[in-house]
């Protein structure tokens, strides 16, 4: 008896040198400005000299490289081996910002410090949530994975106006116009015939904005070569980390938040390249999140998570490859150690990445959308569910202040609207589909009000003369038709042969 081959992983595959180059930088550049805001906005408020705001850059470019290689290729017990670009989680920014606005000249060692408890005490209690996949179904996932899409709309938005608020030009008629072409260059590049040219649409948008923008003497390249060209990161540049009990604590609020964003978008990817993630997968990938945030800071850097605008790369370009999003975390590495790569990067104008960006977030909401279509909403109260979460979710972006006068604990959590949305679908699946005392047997009024509708996929399985008699379905000659649960293409005439029975698929609502 021959042991069947197990099924290939759609991530395993490996698309060669060139493609993973080629993908892999588009994945950079697509984190990049994301990856550097971090250490740029920690730097300033900590009044550190440019010097050593470069040095926090480079070390932030670094980390993320290593992380992502641990992420995506894996040891034993960490790593998810899914497409999952690692960098610093713009979810720690306010809590560093607090710790060294209050600690003065030490406030950079108190925050690494900081980190480094936080993460490990993160590294233990991983379990917990590698427990949880259960609680995680396209319900849940789907209502994750369109509130990714809708909350970074926002950061798209602020790149197309130009990035810098503060600048004169910011919003203008040039900035929004650059970012136009780029997105209209991604749509056309997308229309092409060319499978190659179509995946590759992002980078190539990328590259032909940034040569529009310096004909229009919009993109500045002066400075590239200013600064050194190899530098190493320098081990505890910063000091020796100092641990203090009220910035831990105020850390491992930052960690809780980081381990619900970062199983959401291992989640994600893996429901957006069709890949089981169970258990085992989703604790080395938090395990791997952990281990990476504990070391960043002996490098000067600070927590780490999965990017989520790269999750929507994966989407649009449907390249499912680990061994892109890896030969990208190379690329990062290379970054961290050649600033003059890292400035040439830093010069492509921010409103072309705006263009890109609208294109790359938009498809995340709608990968989500697509997910929640799996749902079944008849007789139950999954549509208020997915209303009032993504409802919640959609708070701190309409009001950024909501949360102001709220504990800072509470406000740490839920100014992200991820975390808002991800925290609020789990609390409700759980309170309507899984504790189900109390449940109300008559239909709730968003329920009653739910348009009855047949999918298509279902009436184009039928033929000229099928008919219902009490219940049952029968051809013109008058032969009963099976009606099956399958998850197969319904329109099973097409695909099998023509002369056997009519088949009609009819799905089962506890599989949604």
């Amino acid at each position: 008896m021959t042991t069947p081959l197990a099924q290939p992983r759609p991530e395993d595959e490996n698309l060669g040198i060139g493609a993973n180059i080629a993908y892999g930088f588009q994945h950079v550049l697509t984190m990049y400005g994301g990856i550097i805001a971090v250490p740029l906005i920690v730097g300033q408020a900590a009044g550190l000299s440019p010097a050593d705001i470069g040095l926090l850059i480079a070390a932030s470019l670094f980390v993320g490289g290593l992380a992502t290689l641990l992420q995506t290729l894996g040891l034993p017990f960490f790593g998810c081996q899914l497409p999952l670009v690692q960098g610093v989680s713009f979810a720690s920014v306010a809590t560093i910002v607090a710790i060294v606005s209050t600690d003065g000249e030490g406030g950079m060692q108190t925050v690494l410090g900081a980190i480094i408890g936080a993460s490990v005490i993160g590294l233990l209690i991983t379990p917990v949530f590698s427990k949880v996949i259960r609680f995680f179904p396209p319900l849940v996932t789907g209502i994750v994975i369109t509130t990714i899409g809708l909350t970074l709309m926002p950061v798209a938005a602020r790149w197309a106006m130009g990035g810098n608020s503060q600048a004169p030009d910011f919003g203008s008629m040039g900035n929004i116009g650059l970012a136009a072409l780029t997105l209209v260059t991604v749509l056309l590049l997308s229309k092409v015939g060319s499978a190659a040219i179509s995946r590759l649409s992002i980078l190539l948008a990328i590259v032909i904005g940034t040569l529009m923008a310096m004909a229009f003497g919009m993109a500045d390249f002066s400075q590239v070569t200013e600064g050194p060209v190899v530098a190493l990161p320098t081990p505890l540049h910063f000091g020796m980390p100092t641990f203090q009990v009220a910035a831990i604590i105020s850390m491992l609020i930052v960690i809780l938040v980081t381990l619900v964003e970062t199983s959401a978008d291992i989640l994600a990817v893996g429901d957006i390249i069709g890949t089981k993630v169970d258990s085992k997968r989703l604790g080395n990938g938090l395990r791997a999140d952990m281990v990476s945030s504990a070391l960043a800071p002996l490098f000067g850097s600070f927590t780490q998570s999965a990017f989520a605008q790269n999750v929507g790369l994966v989407a649009v370009t449907g390249i499912k490859s680990r061994y892109v999003v890896a030969t990208g975390g190379l690329i990062l590495v290379m970054l961290g150690l050649l600033p003059i790569m890292g400035r040439i990067i830093a010069a492509v104008p921010t409103a072309v990445l705006g263009g890109a960006g609208i294109v790359l977030f938009g498809t995340v909401a709608a990968s989500g959308i697509r997910t929640l279509a799996k749902v079944d909403y008849r007789n139950n109260m999954n549509l208020v569910i997915v209303a009032t979460s993504i409802g919640f979710g959609m708070i701190p972006i309409a009001a950024p202040t909501f949360y102001h006068d709220f504990p800072d604990w509470f406000a740490t959590i839920f100014h992200s609207g991820i975390s808002s949305a991800a925290v609020m679908a789990i609390l409700l699946n759980l309170a309507f589909n899984h504790f189900t005392a109390g449940n109300s047997d008559q239909q709730s009024v968003f329920v009653a009000g739910t348009e009855r509708t047949v999918c298509y996929r279902d009436i184009a399985a039928l033929n000229d003369g099928d008919h219902l008699v009490d219940g049952k379905l029968y051809d013109a000659d008058g032969n009963e038709v099976p009606v099956v649960e399958d998850e197969a293409p319904a329109n099973t005439r097409a695909a099998a042969d023509p002369s056997a029975p009519s088949r009609i698929q009819v799905t089962d609502p506890s599989s949604a």
